[in-house]
C-alpha cells in the first residue's frame, strides 16, 4: 500500500478526491491540505508516494509546489487534479505522472496510480520525450518510449503504443521522423514511423517489403528500403 497527499484549496473537491481514492485497495494513508504552503510543510515532515495537487491555489499554487519538490530528500511523484486543461504543457515541464481534469472519474484516478506503479514511485526520464494527448475531458502524457510506430493522418499523428491505444497528436509524422530519428525511430513509409526496437519482424526483399511491429504489418517503400536496413543493422548491433 502506498500513502498519497491532496493539496486543494476547494474543500468539496478536496473530500471528493479522497473519497475516490479510499475506493482504491492499493491506497494507504491519505494527507490531506488545503494549501499549497500547508502541503509543503506536510511534504517537508513525511514521505508519500504520490501528491495530487489542485494548480491554482492561493499563494504558492500547485505548479510552484511541484517545482520546489526536487528538493526533498524523497520527493513524491506528482498528478496534477484540475478543471484548468491549458496546463498540460507547463505540467511536462516539472515532470508530471499524470494530469488530471476534474471532474474525476475513479477509472482516470486508477489509472494515474497505475502509471506511478509502474513508473517505480518517479517520472519518466528527462530525456524521454513527452506528448500531451487530450481524451475526452481529461489530458494524457504519452512518453515516446512507450510509442511503437506512428500512423501519419494529414497534419496529424496517431501514436501506437504497446497497450494497443492510437492517440491522436498534432504533430505531422515527418515532424516526428526528424525529432525521434537518434531515439531509435525510422520511417519506413511515408505514412509510417516505427521504432526499430519493436520491429520484430522484416522482410525486406521480394514484391511488398514490410516490417513487424507485434500483430502489425507495415509497408515498407522501396525508397526507404536502404534507410531501413541501415537502421535495423545499428538496432541489431547495440
Amino acid at each position: 500500500m502506498i500513502d498519497v497527499l491532496v493539496a486543494d484549496d476547494e474543500h468539496p473537491a478536496l473530500d471528493e478526491l479522497a473519497h475516490l481514492l479510499r475506493r482504491d485497495d492499493r491506497i494507504g494513508e491519505i494527507h490531506t491540505a488545503s494549501s499549497g504552503a500547508q502541503a509543503l510543510r506536510m511534504l517537508s515532515a513525511r514521505a508519500v508516494t504520490i501528491a495530487f495537487l489542485d494548480i491554482h491555489m492561493p499563494g504558492l499554487s500547485g505548479m510552484d509546489l511541484a517545482r520546489s519538490l526536487g528538493s526533498l530528500a524523497e520527493p513524491p511523484a506528482v498528478v496534477f487534479v484540475t478543471a484548468d486543461d491549458t496546463r498540460a504543457v507547463d505540467a511536462f515541464e516539472v515532470r508530471a505522472a499524470d494530469y488530471l481534469l476534474k471532474p474525476v472519474r475513479v477509472d482516470r484516478l486508477r489509472r494515474a496510480v497505475d502509471r506511478v506503479l509502474e513508473l517505480g514511485g518517479t517520472t519518466a526520464p528527462s530525456d524521454d520525450e513527452v506528448l500531451s494527448v487530450t481524451v475526452g475531458s481529461s489530458v494524457r502524457f504519452v512518453h515516446r518510449s512507450d510509442v511503437r510506430w506512428v500512423q501519419a493522418q494529414g497534419d496529424y499523428s496517431r501514436l501506437h503504443t504497446a497497450d494497443g491505444m492510437g492517440q491522436l497528436v498534432r504533430i505531422p509524422i515527418s515532424e516526428l521522423e526528424q525529432r525521434w530519428a537518434d531515439a531509435g525511430f525510422v520511417r519506413v513509409h511515408r505514412s509510417y514511423l516505427a521504432a526499430v526496437a519493436a520491429i520484430e519482424e522484416a522482410r525486406l526483399s521480394g514484391g511488398d517489403p514490410s516490417v513487424a511491429v507485434g500483430s502489425v504489418v507495415l509497408p515498407v517503400s522501396r525508397r526507404l528500403l536502404p534507410a531501413v536496413r541501415e537502421a535495423l543493422v545499428r538496432g541489431a548491433s547495440r
